[in-house]
């Protein structure tokens, strides 16, 4: 009923102006009720089903060097009966500590509150109040044979 991609590796997002590298890895991406699509073309199967989603799963971090901050994410699965889709906690550290001083919860696609080691609550990032921002990425003949848009672009192409 379902589909899975588990990521392997690691990617790196450069802050330019805090000259900060940030390593990271990835959750695993699932499409769920797959089959409900090809049961459309056979018999009316979403009266039974519910409607086909995507959602992320799993653990990933994210590490700078640079400062020694680092976070522990988990997006968690919906589960089979009730809960809620798209869930995510978190913890971020200082350097060298044992204890997050932040816990974060919510929804990656929503609203995540942050609660922190002082005892204060507060929201910490509402992505539907937020602005989309174009990114800025170098052109294709700029890019090294193995960076992502290059590597992909006839993917996308015939995606497209």
């Amino acid at each position: 009923m379902s589909i899975g991609v588990h990521n392997i590796g690691q990617g790196c997002v450069t802050c330019l102006d805090h000259d900060e590298h940030y390593i990271l890895t990835f959750p695993n991406g699932y499409g769920r009720q797959v089959n409900a699509l090809i049961g459309i073309f056979i018999f009316n199967a979403m009266s039974i089903l519910t409607v086909p989603w995507i959602e992320l799963g799993g653990e990933c971090s994210i590490s700078c060097s640079k400062t020694g901050y680092n976070a522990s994410i988990v997006f968690h699965t919906k589960p089979f009966y009730g809960g809620k889709k798209h869930r995510v906690t978190a913890e971020i550290f200082s350097p060298n500590d044992k204890k997050p001083f932040c816990s974060i919860e919510g929804e990656w696609n929503g609203v995540m509150y942050a609660k922190y080691s002082t005892g204060e609550n507060a929201v910490f990032i509402d992505t539907k109040k937020m602005p989309t921002i174009k990114k800025k990425v170098r052109k294709l003949e700029d890019q090294d044979d193995f960076e992502s848009r290059c590597l992909w672009k006839d993917v996308t192409y015939n995606l497209k």
